[in-house]
């Protein structure tokens, strides 16, 4: 069977998650404009389809002026802007996200986060409640359309704004969550499905389980996969590259990084630790999958570690698997960008969605 190209994201650390050595603090690697702006430009000059702009609250640089500044100085990649919808006003949101797309050309697309206003907490229900809405509102008014939403978050009843009228364009919407809301979420709403590392069978499982939750919502829905990468020349040059990394971290201080992170209690968090805690005494929970890496961060914990061979075949096979999107990164972001992009992009049929 003839396989779509895939798309092929990296990833900018505007969260303050770069690093040489896992959990430690370089200077030269913490989140700013310069050094940011350095990894989305080097990831178009490599060839990239996309990238991911991620958002936290508490850590890094502001995601929303960000892309916006950034997208005066892209010319082919697209952006993958995360957007914290528990902070936002959703009208003034749209406006924003249009107005990005059009100083892009239309090659914007959007992460939703199922977020918290930050101060406070609500249950998670409630909270994809609030998400549900928010996309709602959202596809609405980016599509031009007048609004008239009574919910239980929201009241509004307006008119698009003038800009979205006159250019209606609903960005494509990315979404991730493995808890029962999130994928429910993402199947009535969402464009692309995105879920963190696991073992073969299971993300066949997840797959097949989003295809069918959105056909019972008259939708279709493309399945992508969030995962580090280490790349070398052989096998034990990756591996070694792959150690190195938590080469300066005590367990202490990795469980400290991890604890800190606003989701460490998420459904998708207690997978990744789960799926380290069954991983062999190197780290490897089947071929070429190392959760390692997972030690030192919440949230997507494992990476792809092996020659130029070993990687392609492992994208490949997630691709037979149903995965249509990869969302990479690596440590350091600009090094790592650079050599996925001279070992393994050249041989991958990848284009933008």
């Amino acid at each position: 069977m003839t396989q779509n190209p895939c798309e092929i994201s990296w990833f900018s650390a505007l969260c303050d998650d770069d690093y040489e050595y896992l959990g430690q603090s370089d200077p030269a690697l913490q989140s700013s404009w310069k050094h940011c702006r350095n990894i989305v430009l080097g990831a178009e000059e490599g060839g990239f389809d996309n990238i991911l702009l991620p958002s936290g609250y508490a850590l890094g640089i502001d995601t929303t002026a960000f892309a916006a500044a950034i997208a005066t100085q892209v010319r082919r990649i697209k952006l993958l802007m995360a957007v914290r919808v528990g902070e936002m006003w959703p009208a003034q949101l749209a406006r924003q996200i249009a107005t990005i797309d059009q100083i892009l050309g239309g090659r914007l697309t959007v992460n939703i986060i199922s977020s918290d206003l930050p101060g406070e907490t609500l249950d998670g229900a409630s909270r994809y409640e609030r998400t549900d809405e928010a996309i709602a509102i959202l596809r609405t008014l980016l599509a031009g359309q007048p609004l008239d939403h009574q919910g239980r978050f929201w009241n509004l009843k307006l008119d698009a704004p003038r800009m979205l009228q006159a250019a209606p364009r609903v960005p494509a919407l990315y979404f991730g969550g493995l808890s029962e809301p999130a994928r429910e979420t993402a199947a009535k709403g969402c464009d692309v499905y995105l879920m963190w590392p696991d073992r073969m069978e299971a993300v066949k499982d997840i797959v097949a389980d989003m295809k069918a939750r959105a056909a019972r919502h008259g939708r279709t829905i493309r399945c992508g996969y969030r995962v580090h990468v280490v790349v070398r020349e052989t096998e034990s040059e990756a591996r070694a590259a792959a150690d190195r990394l938590l080469s300066k971290l005590d367990a202490a201080q990795g469980a400290a990084i991890r604890a800190k992170s606003l989701d460490s209690q998420s459904v998708g968090v207690q997978a990744q630790a789960a799926l380290r805690e069954a991983a062999a005494g190197d780290g490897y929970v089947e071929d070429n999958l190392w959760t390692g890496i997972g030690r030192a961060r919440s949230g997507c914990g494992a990476a792809i570690v092996g020659d130029p061979d070993q990687v392609l075949a492992k994208l490949n096979a997630y691709r037979a698997a149903g995965i249509e999107a990869f969302v990479l990164s690596g440590y350091p972001h600009a090094r790592e960008a650079d050599l996925f992009a001279r070992h393994v992009l050249p041989h991958i049929d990848h284009a933008p969605f």
